[in-house]
């Protein structure tokens, strides 16, 4: 992959919060990267550190108890961990911006939808108020809100319509990286659709790429380029879209499409993943998801697995395509 097309690259990306009550290793050793008008799914159950990853590429980890204790986050080459406030705040909703996960939480109730926006753009942008506030009425217009309803608050909008107004938010600087934190959860299933159906036409319009945080595989279906499969603070499977769907070898994604209704098979049961996702607190030794792998080898128990690239553009990060000894593989013992 050509350096030119890079956009976001993390590299071993440790953060843990650490309180009275224990360490919760949220974000362990993870690597992933991102090109120039891509979108990539970010996708795992709760608590697989996936909002945490996007508040560590934002500098948003709140700290204490938040610790950013490893690795790199390169944005266009440049390491965000080590540039100061002031700088970090000149890329935060101008460069980069995200979309948080609840609309209602997200915005001023006290001021206007229209002041919301020109904030933004007078705060990263130089230019006038009445510049500011041409550019936030067509901003409206463009995640379809009427312009009229500027003036209006927060609390007299439904769901849908505040997450449009967020949208409107977060692209009002036309950033190059858009994180999106489950943008979908709070709403009816047709407004899900109608706000995807935005954000891909917004994605095309304005050339952005795209960290899509979901759990929602036919969300990744329909909007992304490429996939991250993320357990317990890790990349455990990193593809194209396509690859994903079509031959998928981690065994917890395997456990993921096995759970999901299959209308074109007649079976009975879904086939669920035993067990539950690991205490971030208290994570088992080796690979995390061994407890719940129907492939596990003793091997899987003493030693975390690396990133195997196993075919271009797939990589996956487990002892089945890993080169190790007949004994680890407990070849010897039965």
């Amino acid at each position: 992959m050509s350096e030119a097309t890079k956009l976001l690259e993390i590299k071993d990306l440790t953060i843990h919060y650490i309180t009275h009550e224990g360490t919760t290793k949220a974000v362990n050793n993870m690597s992933l990267e991102i090109n120039e008008g891509e979108t990539l799914g970010l996708v795992g159950e709760t608590g697989a550190g996936k909002t945490t990853t996007a508040l560590g590429i934002m500098q948003l980890v709140p700290d204490p108890p938040g610790k950013v204790l490893n690795g790199e986050i390169l944005y266009r080459g440049e390491d965000l961990l080590k540039k100061r406030p002031s700088e970090i705040r000149k890329i935060r909703g101008n460069k980069i911006s995200m979309i948080f996960q609840d609309p209602m939480t997200s915005l001023n109730p006290v001021m206007t939808v229209g002041d919301q926006i020109a904030e933004v753009i007078q705060l990263h942008q130089k230019v006038s108020a009445a510049e500011a506030t041409k550019r936030s009425l067509n901003m409206l217009t463009t995640v379809g809100i009427p312009p009229e309803r500027s003036t209006e608050y927060p609390h007299q909008f439904s769901g849908g319509m505040k997450q449009r107004v967020i949208i409107a938010i977060a692209l009002a600087c036309n950033p190059e990286l858009l994180i999106s934190d489950e943008p979908t959860t709070a709403l009816d299933v047709t407004i899900q659709a109608q706000v995807l159906e935005l954000m891909n036409k917004l994605k095309r319009e304005f050339r952005t790429s795209m960290i899509m945080i979901t759990h929602d595989l036919g969300i990744v279906a329909e909007i992304c380029d490429k996939v991250a499969i993320m357990y317990a603070g890790n990349v455990v499977e990193n593809t194209t879209k396509e690859k994903l769907f079509t031959d998928p070898k981690h065994p917890y994604t395997l456990g993921l499409f096995g759970s999901i209704p299959n209308i074109e098979e007649d079976d009975a049961r879904l086939k669920p993943i035993k067990g539950l996702m690991p205490d971030p607190t208290d994570l088992p030794p080796g690979c995390p998801f061994h407890p719940r792998c129907p492939k596990a080898m003793p091997v899987c128990s003493q030693r975390e697995p690396a990133r195997t690239e196993i075919a271009p553009d797939h990589a996956v990060s487990c002892f089945l395509y890993e080169a190790i000894t007949p004994e680890e593989a407990g070849e010897l013992n039965g």
